[in-house]
């Protein structure tokens, strides 16, 4: 068994210069713009240049792929996945019936060559009812009514699949309230599915941060323990873990147990649906809505690159491969990413995620008061920031001796890995500001003629890029769910003009909480708890 773990408290020289190599990229790419700008204009006026050039490659990239990724949500949407899946209860049989037909698009071709393979090894691929889809919901101290809804949601998805357990993991530190909470979603949802079980996971257990981490590995821990007692072939099992306000697609099951079947290699797969953050996103505030359709469409691209897709948010991994690597880690906050570089390293590099092309919603940001909303997004964005503190873990699995992956890809993943996290912190601030640096510093740079129309040509440029812009507005007007009808068509039009907001958002939330995260790394002080995201429903609002 390799170490998995991160450290806890004392970190090695190496383990502390890349958890330090962040914030030193971060603030040194600041840092060296400022000088340069007052030293030599022009040079700073060609690094600038370099920078915003590059910044417009990339949204034009970002916009093809958030198109295709569009496309690829209403082509799974249009399939009927529980159809697909019961083919593979007899595949020669169904493969013998449709063998003769000329497949309609490529997704139908795809999977009469699924039923050909499965057919050809009968014992290779497991059966549908062989299959037990186990949902773990953690929960710490979070409103009933938000976990009901989720819960009928469930019910509503999962209809119809004989082998769902569901596991409501909560937390002993959340009170008497989520204790309460589980009895009563006990006593409703425990005859509608095979199994609704309730783990508490106690505080204060050794070796463990306060994280969501720890109590779901808690409680797969314990449901490994009862399916050895009653016998279920742990290698069937696939494992969905999901926060209090998540809804998956009512297909989402089907689609991901067929891909479970359909691929050999399941044990080294994990299935990654996209998030998309509009369950309450008529409710949230204009700020929050355009931060909750960026990260949206984040996940959305990221679909339609399957080197750079990771474990995010709701995720499903086989229980045999879980358990082999002892679950998920009890030392983050970021256990869904993270997972991915366990995974990883676990398996000695050939692991992947397998993109699943329906979504689970979530909920934007909104708790009780704008101060308040304010807050708790910015606090939600420094967790997902505090990302970085994969890159130590990263560095030091790759240089040394004693590594256990291919050196080239895994340098390409690191390089990847740093450049999101910096590219986070950094570009919106230079962006929005870089091109008045050297005017504003520099006494002598009005007479540079490039420094001189460098705030002017980034204008241009950014002009340009208000084409990707204007593609992630129409789709996200095509994927947004119907607008409450408390709410008037006003409502629709802010939906528009919030887009505005755009500049202010991305550096005042996405770039601040990066650089916070950042620095807590650089000096040491680490974020040991895991901020829950504070969740309030709206039953009914004004425009």
């Amino acid at each position: 068994m390799i170490d998995l773990e991160l450290p806890l408290e004392k970190r090695t020289k190496q383990y502390r210069f890349f958890e330090m190599m962040p914030a030193l990229i971060s603030y040194g790419m600041f840092v060296t713009l400022a000088a340069t700008a007052f030293i030599n204009p022009f040079f700073s006026s060609i690094c600038l240049l370099v920078v915003i050039v590059t910044v417009l490659f990339r949204s034009f990239g970002i916009a093809l792929h958030a198109v295709a990724g569009y496309r690829s949500l209403k082509q799974a949407h249009r399939i009927n996945w529980q159809e697909r899946l019961g083919d593979l209860a007899d595949p020669e049989k169904s493969y013998e019936r449709i063998k003769h037909r000329q497949p309609e698009n490529s997704s139908l071709a795809v999977h009469y060559e699924n039923l050909r393979l499965v057919a050809a090894q009968p014992s290779v691929f497991p059966k549908p009812d062989e299959v037990t889809n186990v949902v773990i919901i953690a929960a710490l101290n979070e409103p009933y009514e938000i976990i009901h809804e989720s819960m009928q949601n469930l019910q509503a998805c999962t209809d119809g699949m004989s082998n769902v357990v569901v596991v409501f993991a909560y937390e002993e530190r959340g009170g008497a309230g989520i204790a309460n909470t589980a009895k009563l979603l006990e006593a409703e949802f425990s005859s509608k599915f095979k199994q609704f079980i309730s783990i508490k996971h106690p505080a204060n257990l050794d070796n463990e941060i306060v994280g969501k981490g720890a109590n779901i590995t808690y409680a797969a821990q314990k449901l490994e323990s009862m399916f050895r007692k009653q016998k279920v072939d742990i290698n069937n099992v696939i494992i969905t873990t999901m926060d209090c306000d998540n809804k998956p697609h009512k297909n989402y099951f089907w689609y991901m147990t067929y891909e479970f079947i359909v691929h050999e290699n399941r044990k080294q797969l994990s299935f990654q649906p996209i998030a998309l953050y509009f369950s309450n996103i008529w409710d949230a505030p204009a700020p929050m809505r355009v931060i909750a359709v960026g990260n949206s469409f984040w996940t959305i691209v990221s679909s339609m690159r399957p080197h750079t897709l990771r474990n995010f948010a709701a995720h499903s991994q086989p229980m045999e491969a879980l358990r082999e690597m002892n679950y998920w880690s009890k030392r983050s906050i970021v256990e869904d990413g993270h997972q991915y570089w366990r995974s990883y390293f676990f398996f000695g590099g050939n692991y992947e995620v397998v993109p699943i092309f329906l979504p689970i919603y979530q909920d934007a940001v909104v708790a009780k008061d704008l101060k308040s909303t304010f807050i708790a997004q910015f606090k939600q964005l420094r967790r997902w920031a505090y990302g970085a503190s994969d890159i130590p873990y990263v560095a030091t699995r790759i240089f040394t001796r004693q590594r256990n992956v291919p050196f080239w890809p895994s340098i390409a993943r690191f390089i990847r890995l740093i450049d999101s996290h910096v590219s986070l912190a950094t570009v919106a601030v230079i962006t929005a500001v870089g091109g008045w640096l050297p005017l504003l510093i520099n006494p002598n740079a009005e007479m540079n003629i490039l420094a001189h129309n460098l705030p002017s040509t980034i204008g241009w440029v950014q002009t340009i890029a208000m084409i990707g812009l204007f593609i992630t507005i129409w789709l996200t007007l095509r994927l947004l769910p119907p607008r409450p009808k408390h709410y008037s068509r006003k409502r629709s039009l802010s939906m528009i003009l919030q887009w505005f907001l755009m500049p202010i958002t991305a550096i005042l939330f996405n770039a601040m909480a990066s650089i916070v995260a950042q620095t807590h790394l650089l000096l040491g002080k680490y974020l040991t708890k895991f901020d829950v995201t504070e969740k309030a429903k709206k039953n009914s609002a004004k425009s």
